[in-house]
């Protein structure tokens, strides 16, 4: 038998359950009480309880007497937000087993908000057999009471999928739907499972898809609520794609990473107004994707998949692009785009007047003339640069670099005047590769040294070369850096060692 006492507060009667529950009712005194168990605790059986009216309360001295000794078990009194909570950090089938703690734990994990399911840590069934897994998550997220506002399904095991799998799968998307309040998506797959209908969750903030072939139904209104859209590996048709992206107008953070149609290939036009941080990865089912207006963009992402760098069609594309992030602070390439940029007339009077952070690929043995002068032309573009990362891809070929590296020095190693960025605002210098090798890097390091006035870090990340790292200085300091604060780091990223030198003490 529970018991339940009725205390007035200012006015107030506080109903105090031994296990840890609390309700407040605004009550007179002559008003009739009448609680069943489910009304008041919201589980679907509890024990018989007595309640006390306000005429019947028990004396203060017994009052007092159960409370002390329901106050020995602490955990029991926990608060029910406190407990969702701690149940909210646990994977589900821990949660489920705390039932087993006490009488106020029964059931508490039914009202859980969140369900992170991962098939290798949440065995819910045979890992290959997804029906059996999808269905027992089906019935999982039945058995819960309230809405779910987030829902993570990943399924890593290795399986071949039927066609009745994407049903069981529509049907768990249709059953959150019902359950309503759903903020969060996260669906990921190692293998596509078939072609889901993406039902029209109205208070959406975070779509996530990984490895899926989504559809949106007929009459599509849109997620107007949506926040943040990540696609990677993920199939979607041209129309479909640009729907979800025009009636996604409150997008503040979107990547689409390699996705992939069957009908016509993709030709994107963002318009987004409060779209901040974009990446987008390029293959071949891409032929067009320009930014038309976005002006609180300040990160752009753009990538390769299968794509080929040095094609005339990826180049035509990628220069429109550029020209059209001309709002960012930020622009990160994850390729060679200066060989894109070699193979295309570049406009003359082009500039990215607030970008701050520059990153691009350079792969030194498709190094000439033409990359050389795209290289200037991008410098030119970014006036008030401040920092700058290029990554060189491996070199094999050291015959080859070695006469790249006679042109580089002809080139690079001396004097360059009308460079806003190096005048004034650079002040670091990243530059990343695999092993620390003299012949592919040396003169880019020896440009930005002769020129940048205000540089105070030279960065050199690498992997492997240690031992060659006194002919690096040595080379180094054959060229008297134009900034007394320049200051060369070599850090190594396998044993995160870090080698300082100043240019101005060893020269």
């Amino acid at each position: 038998m529970e018991e339940i006492f009725i205390r007035k507060v200012e006015g107030i009667f506080v109903i105090t359950i031994d296990f840890g529950l609390w309700r407040v009712l605004s009550l007179s005194e002559n008003s009739r009480l009448s609680l069943t168990s489910r009304t008041l605790l919201g589980f679907h059986s509890t024990p018989p309880i007595t309640i006390y009216t306000p005429n019947q309360i028990p004396s203060s001295s017994s009052i007092a007497h159960a409370m002390t000794e329901a106050e020995v078990d602490r955990i029991s009194f926990l608060p029910l937000d406190t407990k969702l909570e701690i149940l909210s950090r646990l994977r589900i089938k821990h949660a489920v087993r705390t039932s087993a703690l006490a009488r106020s734990w029964r059931h508490i994990w039914t009202h859980l908000p969140c369900l992170d399911l991962i098939s290798e840590q949440d065995p819910l069934g045979d890992h290959q057999d997804f029906s059996i897994w999808i269905q027992r998550v089906h019935r999982l997220v039945s058995s819960l009471w309230g809405p779910i506002s987030v829902f993570q399904l990943n399924f890593y095991e290795r399986c071949s999928f039927e066609d009745d799998h994407c049903l069981l799968l529509q049907g768990l998307l249709d059953l959150l739907l019902q359950k309503g309040g759903l903020d969060t998506l996260n669906l990921f797959f190692n293998k596509d499972p078939g072609k889901i209908h993406l039902p029209w969750f109205h208070s959406l903030r975070v779509l996530i898809l990984y490895a899926c072939h989504i559809a949106l139904p007929t009459g599509f209104r849109g997620f107007h609520r949506l926040k943040t859209l990540d696609l990677d590996d993920v199939e979607i048709s041209n129309d479909h794609l640009n729907l979800l992206l025009r009636t996604s107008s409150n997008l503040i953070n979107l990547r689409i990473s390699y996705c992939r149609t069957s009908g016509n290939p993709f030709s994107v036009n963002l318009s987004l107004p409060l779209l901040r941080h974009l990446q987008f990865g390029i293959n071949d089912f891409v032929e067009n994707l320009l930014v038309v207006s976005s002006p609180c963009l300040e990160h752009a992402v753009i990538s390769l998949g299968y794509a080929d760098y040095t094609s005339q069609k990826l180049s035509q594309m990628m220069l429109p692009l550029v020209t059209s992030v001309t709002m960012v602070s930020s622009l990160k390439f994850d390729f060679d785009v200066l060989k894109c940029f070699s193979l295309v007339a570049l406009p003359f009077n082009f500039t990215i007047p607030q970008l701050k952070f520059l990153r691009f690929h350079l792969n030194v043995n498709t190094i000439d003339r033409r990359v050389y002068d795209a290289f200037l032309w991008l410098l030119r573009s970014v006036p008030f640069l401040e920092e700058l990362e290029v990554r060189f891809e491996r070199v094999d070929d050291y015959d080859h670099a070695d006469r790249i590296v006679i042109l580089m020095k002809e080139l690079l190693v001396k004097k360059h005047d009308g460079f806003a960025c190096l005048e004034r605002t650079v002040t670091s210098v990243t530059i990343s590769m695999i092993k620390l090798d003299v012949i592919p890097s040396i003169a880019w390091l020896q440009f930005f040294l002769l020129n940048a006035k205000g540089l105070k870090l030279l960065k050199i990340g690498y992997f492997h070369g240690d031992d060659l790292m006194p002919s690096f200085i040595e080379e180094l300091q054959k060229v008297e850096a134009t900034s007394s604060d320049a200051k060369v780091m070599f850090f190594n990223h396998c044993t995160h060692q870090i080698t300082n030198l100043c240019m101005n003490d060893s020269n």
